[in-house]
């Protein structure tokens, strides 16, 4: 006899969007040091530390996100991966 297993749960809304700006740095070939310096261009004082710990956490706001966005210059976002 064999037991039925259950699905898989969808990622957290933390791991997909940690998932997802993971992505798009790779993409970009930005590093967290390298998004660090482009980040303060735009206004935004981060460490690579800093941006390390958000990311992780997959808890960084909005404001956070976009601003990343912007400076790898990612001007298409797809949401069907997330």
């Amino acid at each position: 006899m064999t037991m039925a297993t259950k699905p898989k749960p969808p990622p957290s809304w933390e791991e997909r969007a940690k998932r997802f700006l993971k992505a798009e740095l790779a993409r970009a070939g930005v590093g967290y040091r390298e998004l660090a310096e482009r980040l303060e261009k735009h206004g935004l004082k981060e460490t690579e530390a800093s941006i390390a710990n958000k990311i992780s956490r997959g808890t960084f706001s909005a404001t956070f996100l976009l601003a990343s966005l912007k400076a790898i210059e990612a001007d298409v976002l797809r949401l069907e991966t997330v």
